[in-house]
């Protein structure tokens, strides 16, 4: 039996793992921590040239024990994707994630709700935060947004937002609002491959995220009766996120994703 080389062992560990993001992370949360890549490489037990080339994208060619313990000693964790602190490694990724919210909570308050920006819990041993959680006083109900620049994992969303929406109440009475009903949103920014990658999995996502765009807007409009769940592509204004208070103008288009036959 001809024995794999390093770097098939790697993929095969790894086979959903965007090697260029991979790196990216590493470099960020190294970055986030103030070291240099000497620093880094002296506490994995690895050379700098090493952690260069996993920073460059370039893990094909470094055995995976290396790819963990470059990962451990950053706080993380690499398995089929590298893990840290909840959700929280994508939005220090993504800053496209900021304009995204700042879109979303401009439109929610525009239709009279209030809105809390990453409403963080920690409810019987389980933590983590809310992108964005709205409330609207006169009729009680609740909405919780998961907001994403690029699709995510499919199952991980789904499980996350199912999640989230399961303790919006409680999240929502510690903060004095009343619940009687909670929407769940799932927000995509708006882009070709995003549109490609939602339709390659279409009725998972349709079967989660039943809710049309129009049957979302028209709920968060006058939010009575049973509350939807929605998968909505929004493309923020030119610009939105710097330099814009939360009072400033945004254009936002939303949009149903298509199905696979589309």
């Amino acid at each position: 039996m001809r024995q794999r080389s390093a770097s098939q062992v790697v993929a095969a560990m790894l086979p959903d793992v965007d090697p260029v993001r991979f790196g990216r992370a590493i470099r960020a949360l190294r970055r986030r921590r103030r070291l240099r890549q000497r620093d880094l490489a002296a506490a994995a037990g690895v050379s700098k040239s090493t952690v260069g080339r996993v920073e460059q994208g370039r893990i094909d060619s470094v055995a995976f024990g290396t790819l963990v313990a470059i990962g451990r000693e950053l706080g993380a964790r690499a398995e089929m994707a590298l893990s840290w602190n909840g959700e929280a490694l994508d939005r220090l990724l993504d800053e496209a994630h900021v304009g995204l919210v700042d879109a979303v909570v401009a439109r929610l308050r525009a239709l009279g709700w209030e809105v809390l920006v990453e409403a963080s819990f920690a409810i019987r041993g389980e933590r983590g935060s809310i992108d964005v959680l709205a409330w609207h006083p006169a009729t009680g109900s609740i909405v919780v947004v998961e907001v994403k620049s690029v699709v995510p994992d499919v199952q991980a969303t789904i499980s996350t937002l199912d999640r989230k929406t399961r303790l919006a109440p409680i999240v929502a009475r510690e903060r004095g609002w009343t619940c009687l009903r909670v929407a769940r949103l799932l927000v995509v920014g708006d882009a070709r491959t995003s549109r490609r990658r939602v339709a390659s999995h279409a009725e998972t996502w349709r079967a989660a995220f039943p809710a049309d765009r129009r049957q979302a807007v028209a709920w968060l409009t006058s939010p009575v009766g049973p509350a939807p769940a929605a998968l909505l592509f929004v493309t923020p204004a030119h610009g939105m996120g710097r330099n814009r208070g939360a009072g400033g103008r945004h254009r936002v288009r939303v949009a149903r994703p298509r199905s696979a036959a589309a």
